[in-house]
């Protein structure tokens, strides 16, 4: 059985079914005001599937080559140093996740990312791990004074 068929995501890709914003029907909240702990578990564990098909250093790395655009395959081999057919299995992984797209020109195919969630945390791990450190903007936070 596929991974799609057992997962009970027929017709769509886990990673459109786990980053579907829930509609304002299904959110339900009790009568304080907080949202039902149920569906926040629900979106946990959605949100922990699709960033697992991210929790990897190749995808990671070939995400960030895609960041500023799309390139084709010969480009992405030579930027990242993953070879065939290591790189076709990856690029399947984020394809099948819905995170990239391709578009055929001749006898190249081009991948760009396909997904604002996944380009938004490509964004925020830039930032915090590959921006230069004075790059990163880091406030220091006083200590509260203790009366002695």
């Amino acid at each position: 059985m596929s991974g799609r068929a057992a997962n009970g995501l027929r017709g769509a890709s886990r990673a459109d079914a786990a980053m579907k914003a829930p509609s304002a029907e299904s959110v339900q909240t009790v009568p304080d005001g907080l949202t039902n702990a149920a569906v926040l578990a629900d979106a946990a564990g959605q949100a922990a599937a699709w960033l697992k098909s991210l929790a990897n250093p190749d995808r990671l790395l070939l995400l960030c080559l895609l960041v500023d655009g799309e390139r084709n395959v010969s480009e992405l081999e030579a930027l990242s140093g993953i070879r065939q057919p290591s790189l076709s299995q990856q690029l399947g992984v984020l394809r099948e996740e819905g995170i990239v797209g391709t578009r055929r020109d001749g006898k190249f195919i081009f991948y760009r990312i396909e997904s604002p969630p996944a380009l938004a945390v490509l964004n925020v791990l830039h930032a915090t791990f590959c921006a230069p450190a004075s790059d990163i903007k880091t406030r220091r936070t006083r200590r509260p004074e203790h009366p002695a």
